[in-house]
């Protein structure tokens, strides 16, 4: 599996690109804006799915755009559906034009798995952030959208959020993974399961 990161918007949010070589099959995490170069590296390849961490506008506003590129479908946690319905209520404070809202092809729970190629891909909801988060497991690869940070988790003071449901999704869910596993998140630079539990000094 291929791994390419995208960074864009004015909360610099990452978007990652998995590419399967084996069976030319793909997905995209999250879905901030579209990007010409997220098109061109999906090139030969059949992008089923956009995988939405969590519902906030700066994961979502530039879904309904990557779904017509793309042709895929997008992928979220039904208890983050009122967020994404009302992503104006949270456009507006940052000053940003309102958007419609998007449409969503499949909703996941915990637990579930998708195929996609020869990736499993496994579900992990991490309410906190908002409520209906999730993580995406992929071949010992998080995506950790919102949760979980360098050393640093997702601000809980948004409609949704729950500081200690966070803490207990980070301890109980994503603690409870390999040390080796890396992790991928929505905003800023990659790091490891291992590294959080040592060094993360807001979930203990």
């Amino acid at each position: 599996m291929i791994i390419k990161r995208f960074t864009a918007g004015q909360l610099e949010n990452n978007m990652y690109l998995l590419l399967d070589e084996s069976s030319k099959k793909a997905v995209l995490v999250d879905a901030t804006e579209y990007l010409p170069e997220i098109k061109e590296a999906a090139q030969g390849y059949d992008v089923e799915y956009i995988l939405l961490t969590h519902g906030h506008f700066d994961h979502i506003t530039g879904l309904t755009e990557l779904k017509k590129e793309l042709n895929a479908q997008a992928v979220m946690n039904e208890n983050d559906k009122v967020i994404s319905d009302n992503i104006n209520e949270f456009t507006r404070l940052f000053n940003l034009p309102d958007s419609v809202p998007p449409v969503y092809e499949k909703y996941v729970k915990d637990g579930e798995e998708l195929q996609v190629g020869n990736m499993k891909i496994k579900v992990i909801t991490t309410p906190g952030h908002t409520q209906g988060g999730v993580c995406y497991l992929v071949d010992g690869n998080l995506f950790s959208g919102d949760t979980l940070f360098m050393e640093s988790v997702g601000r809980t003071d948004l409609f949704g959020g729950n500081f200690k449901q966070l803490s207990d999704s980070i301890k109980n869910k994503l603690f409870a993974l390999d040390n080796d596993i890396k992790v991928f998140p929505g905003h800023g630079d990659a790091t490891t399961i291992g590294h959080e539990k040592k060094f993360n000094e807001l979930v203990r």
